[in-house]
């Protein structure tokens, strides 16, 4: 969720003065690169022939550069790819800011043929995850690699190697330091950017998991895109439910009250465990992951648009959506370079013509009483009053049958599959 912190700060109203002085403040002179520097940093052409392939971790200041900076080699041709923005990349990744090391550990390496880096990865320990299960696992995240795999396979040796020095018993992922944002492995829906929260990657990366012997960690995330059309047969339908809904039950639905954050961030902790806790693999959230999900909201959301139902003044279910800003982000090159924040000024007024609902959970003891009709009919008819025609619902797993169901009767349909995999490590 930290993506939409840095897209608050941008999109939001200010003056033109306090925008370009967010240019002298939000970049760090470390990551000016100019297009020059790409041989100096470790990007030059291929050579002929075959180079020694080797994994290293990133040691120095420099390595650290071409650790940050090697997306922008791989996908520099991609059209479809929405660069992080580069200061939050590193902030996750450092040990003294990012807040995963609050609770965790982690080791970044990079992959070299011969002087040129082709491939990087991140090991870690999620703390939390290890309390919870009683075992440590290694965590990777910011997979990145050319198409080869030689380079792929040494880089999962070194994950392997790393868990097995550290006793865990086996490799999961992806996760880049986040529990929300860019996880898993596109493995379908290529014709289209990713929303907001949501990665992209070549192709060809499923297959090197699975043919290094990863298999599906529980199931698929996926991704449902729904037009917002209040004259369509199904938002109808759900009016006239929703309708029938309010006379005959007490429930009530709100959006957020962000004078009131911790109570909201309380109510989504409770929302979030009671609500999933039957699902395969589970593993509870803490303060700190809510917060993680939700301060960034607080620049960026429209808080009509965070919704509560409540029963008897008590929260009962969570129907968040936020702006798609990656449909603008697309255009802005991740901030990496000065220019880059003076070309934001062109897009500073844009809207995005879609929204991202990144969770719906409702108390179990809920699930049949019409609530979740409730939060849909209110959220299509705020949204679609603001201007917007398409909502993106993800990540929900595939073995979530009330999500699945709800997504069908509305319309959706799945228009990206992410894959988590997970290994087991050989003593």
């Amino acid at each position: 969720m930290t993506m939409l912190r840095f897209a608050g700060s941008i999109f939001r109203p200010c003056g033109i003065v306090a925008f370009l002085g967010r240019i002298l403040v939000d970049i760090s002179p470390e990551l000016w690169y100019s297009y020059n520097d790409c041989a100096k940093v470790g990007f030059p052409s291929p050579v002929e022939g075959e180079q020694l392939l080797e994994v290293r971790p990133v040691r120095t200041a420099r390595e650290r550069k071409q650790f940050l900076t090697f997306p922008w080699h791989l996908y520099r041709n991609d059209p479809l790819w929405v660069p992080p923005i580069m200061r939050e990349r590193a902030t996750i990744s450092d040990p003294s800011r990012g807040p995963f090391f609050r609770n965790g550990d982690a080791e970044f390496f990079i992959a070299w043929e011969g002087r040129r880096a082709v491939g990087t990865i991140c090991c870690a320990e999620d703390r939390a995850n290890t309390a919870f299960k009683q075992h440590p696992e290694c965590m990777i995240g910011f997979f990145e690699c050319e198409e080869d795999y030689r380079i792929a396979e040494a880089l999962f040796d070194q994950a392997e190697d790393w868990s097995r020095r550290r006793g865990m018993g086996s490799i999961y992922g992806t996760y880049n330091l986040e529990r929300e944002d860019r996880r898993g492995v596109l493995v379908d829906g290529y014709d289209r950017p990713a929303p907001i929260l949501c990665g992209h990657n070549p192709p060809y990366y499923s297959g090197y998991f699975e043919r290094f012997g990863f298999g599906l960690d529980f199931d698929d995330g996926l991704a449902y895109a729904l037009d917002i059309d209040l004259n369509a047969p199904q938002f109808k339908r759900a009016a006239r439910l929703a309708e029938t809904v309010r006379k005959r039950r007490n429930f009530t639905v709100r959006g957020a009250n962000m004078n009131d954050l911790d109570g909201e961030i309380e109510n989504i902790r409770e929302l979030q465990n009671r609500a999933l806790s039957h699902l395969d693999g589970y593993t509870p959230y803490s303060r700190e992951d809510i917060e993680a999900m939700v301060l960034p909201l607080r620049d960026l959301a429209d808080p009509e648009l965070i919704l509560f139902a409540e029963a008897d003044g008590k929260a009962v279910g969570w129907f968040p959506a936020v702006p798609n800003f990656n449909e603008i982000l697309i255009r802005l090159n991740g901030l990496r370079y000065p220019w880059d924040y003076l070309r934001a000024l062109r897009y500073r007024n844009a809207k995005p013509t879609g929204i991202a609902v990144k969770s719906v959970v409702l108390l179990p003891e809920y699930w049949d009483t019409g609530v979740i009709v409730l939060l849909v009919d209110e959220m299509a008819r705020r949204a679609a009053e603001r201007g917007y025609t398409w909502a993106d619902l993800s990540l929900t797993g595939e073995k979530n049958p009330d999500t699945r169901i709800f997504a069908l009767h509305m319309g959706a349909s799945v228009y990206k599959r992410y894959r988590f995999y997970r290994k087991m490590v050989a003593g």
